[in-house]
């Protein structure tokens, strides 16, 4: 379970707290809860330490640099990728679990087919969303409900072959880029979405611009 955090403070307990531990546990599976402090000035990594879990450091901000530190150093048979932020209930885990365990090699949480709560993602964010979907669906040839979500699942053997050169918020632009030209089985799970407690660090139309970049560039690339 990975959750890559930025000044998260008043959310990353809950966040923790709120892990199905028992329901992967009956499962059959054990748990470990790492989260990835990206430089925080806050209390992210104590309060998470206090919980827990464990804290690893990556001093360059950046979320895609902070998933690239976590799955450099992940060992398990099925990693879990959220935001740290409370958006995503990480209930569903075990959903995305079963599929994975069915066959399916990466898992996306779709808030797109899921229940959103009011105002959790502003119109021109869900305009943007519906429209990056639609483009990695057609560049791709795979069926993309909602390109991105912070929520994924991955076997083990898809983080070990995949190389993330995403800094920032293109990241699941860069994953998704290599997940389908590899051919991968990719499901999805319709999810929950809250609307965050804190300020959100996303800018909306340049990052949007960035994403579209990325399925371009990875498209028609060499990765």
């Amino acid at each position: 379970m990975v959750f890559p955090a930025l000044n998260e403070e008043e959310t990353i307990g809950k966040v923790i707290d709120e892990v199905p531990v028992a329901d992967i546990v009956a499962m059959g599976y054990s748990v470990e809860i790492v989260v990835v402090d990206n430089a925080s000035t806050d209390r992210t990594a104590e309060l998470a330490a206090a919980k827990g879990a464990r804290v690893i450091s990556e001093p360059k901000r950046g979320k895609g640099r902070a998933i690239r530190t976590a799955f450099e150093q992940a060992d398990a048979d099925f990693i879990f990728m959220l935001d740290a932020d409370y958006t995503y209930p990480s209930v569903h885990i075990t959903q995305m679990l079963k599929l994975l365990e069915g066959g399916c090699d990466v898992v996306m949480g779709s808030r797109l087919k899921g229940k959103r709560d009011p105002g959790s993602i502003k119109r021109l964010n869900l305009v943007g969303n519906y429209l990056l979907s639609f483009m990695a669906s057609v560049l791709y040839m795979k069926r993309i409900s909602d390109l991105c979500t912070g929520f994924w699942g991955f076997r083990r053997e898809v983080i070990k072959n995949m190389i993330i050169d995403a800094a920032g918020f293109d990241l699941e632009a860069n994953m998704l880029a290599q997940v389908a030209k590899r051919g991968y089985r990719i499901g999805t799970v319709p999810i929950g979405y809250r609307r965050r407690p804190t300020a959100s660090k996303l800018g909306s139309v340049k990052a949007g611009f960035r994403i579209g970049r990325t399925l371009l560039r990875k498209r028609f690339g060499s990765s």
